[in-house]
């Protein structure tokens, strides 16, 4: 299955936004002033004409920004820089000239996340609402998300859970018609199964539904619980400052929501510089770690000096683990459930490759919970989205193998894996003949040779 970008109920790529960018950026330099990438790169409006004069290197410049939409809300023409460099990724991966081999790491987790292995779909009778955790928060926190999946259920008992992916990595890496196709297909089993609602932990799958998954209202689970008065179990005073994700930058309601559950807790916010709004990237946005992992550790080095020594509180699992490598970072479940262990920097989380474990584990324990009307396995895929590889390469790749089978045979280089010859030949090499019998064994199979003499 592929469906082309724009079908369907997802929204056409705005056009014309590299000339509108090159005609009206003024250059004022507002945009750049907290950015990393701008600074290196250049005003929009400069990387936007550059880009009409030569197209690589726009495409390019996109896959190092992290679309953050800092440039966008500072903008005091409202252009929309992030929603440019967007664009350009849709455009160099639909044209072939997005490599994403670099971002494979990404992809490949987006792939699992999706897969029939690691999703799960329980909904009770009568569900009309799901919480939809996301990938990162279930593999680094797998029995804090059931504390909250079983919080919420106290509440109410339709509430049903969603272990998925919402595809943003594939939405970010210019991936449109992959994305559309995987979104589409989850939103339609939702609405089909009487879904009306989608609790989201993630700021991130928050942006996606929002956007894109029009027929479902779509809040984040702290919205939730601030609207129906959490009350912790325990409390811990201290003081703690706040990194909003990027995700929901324009939203005021999760940010308000957000604190208002951190003081439930008898703590005391100190806010960073940019905050909300103006928030900053914690450096893990568009994949830009994949391709510059020093221009990926700026963004979270600059929230590290903001933090200036108070411990941060943030709502997204990737921006807490991004975060925590350079200060004391925790995400608000950890607060909510376990203060006390939070606070004095003990928090249960777990990284990878345990978080795939975790995933697995918390699935198998929904799947021996019982009284779900519907359960499923998701076994969708789109078979022909690509990956932006050029099909020369593979032919290439594949011509390169077969010449070096042809060639090993045309110059009798077999009759060494006669076996005496080779047997004599690996003696004469003293130490070095078991390293020697092991690299041609290892190579053997790949050039469709006969195996080696034991």
């Amino acid at each position: 299955m592929n469906i082309a970008p724009g079908q369907g109920p997802f929204p056409v790529p705005t056009p014309g936004t590299v000339p509108e960018m090159a005609d009206r950026c003024t250059r004022c330099g507002l945009c750049r002033k907290d950015c990393g990438f701008l600074q290196r790169y250049g005003l929009p409006g400069d990387i936007a004409a550059r880009h009409e004069t030569d197209q690589a290197s726009g495409w390019s410049d996109a896959f190092a920004c992290s679309l953050c939409g800092l440039c966008t809300a500072v903008c005091p023409v409202g252009l929309d820089p992030a929603r440019m460099f967007l664009d350009l990724r849709r455009e160099a991966f639909t044209t072939g000239n997005g490599n994403l081999s670099e971002h494979s790491i990404v992809l490949n987790y987006e792939k699992k996340g999706t897969s029939k292995r690691y999703t799960w779909y329980s909904l009770p009778e009568g569900c009309d609402t799901v919480f939809f955790p996301g990938c990162t928060l279930p593999g680094t926190r797998p029995a804090t998300t059931l504390k909250l999946y079983e919080y919420l259920q106290a509440g109410d008992a339709a509430i049903g859970i969603v272990l998925d992916c919402c595809t943003k990595p594939s939405h970010d890496l210019g991936r449109q018609g992959y994305f559309e196709a995987m979104l589409s297909e989850l939103c339609r089993y939702l609405i089909s199964a009487g879904v009306k609602k989608v609790l989201v932990a993630c700021p991130n799958c928050h942006r996606v539904f929002s956007r894109y998954g029009k027929c479902l209202q779509v809040i984040t689970v702290y919205e939730h619980l601030a609207a129906s008065g959490f009350i912790p179990e325990k409390t811990a005073n201290a003081t703690v400052t706040v990194h909003d994700p990027c995700g929901v930058r324009g939203e005021a309601g999760v940010h308000t929501a957000v604190r208002t559950l951190i003081k439930s807790h008898s703590l005391t916010i100190r806010e960073m510089k940019h905050r909300k709004e103006s928030t900053l990237c914690c450096g893990e946005g568009g994949a830009v770690g994949c391709i510059d992992e020093s221009l990926s550790r700026q963004w979270g080095l600059r929230r590290g000096q903001e933090a200036d020594g108070n411990r941060i509180l943030t709502y997204c699992a990737g921006c807490a683990g991004m975060l925590g490598r350079v200060t004391p970072t925790d995400h608000l479940v950890d607060i909510l459930f376990d203060p006390e262990r939070t606070l004095a920097g003990r928090a249960r989380v777990s990284k990878a490759p345990f978080t795939y474990l975790n995933r697995l584990r918390l699935k198998k324990h929904l799947q021996r919970q019982a009284g779900y009307a519907q359960t499923r396995e998701r076994t969708f895929s789109v078979s022909s989205a690509g990956n932006g590889k050029k099909p020369w390469v593979q032919l290439l790749l594949f011509i390169t193998v077969l010449a070096a089978v042809i060639g090993i045979r045309l110059t009798g280089m077999t009759g060494y894996l006669d076996p005496e010859k080779p047997r004599a030949l690996i003696q004469s090499w003293g130490l070095l003949g078991p390293l020697f019998y092991m690299l041609i064994y290892t190579l053997a199979p790949s050039l469709f040779l006969p195996g080696l003499p034991r």
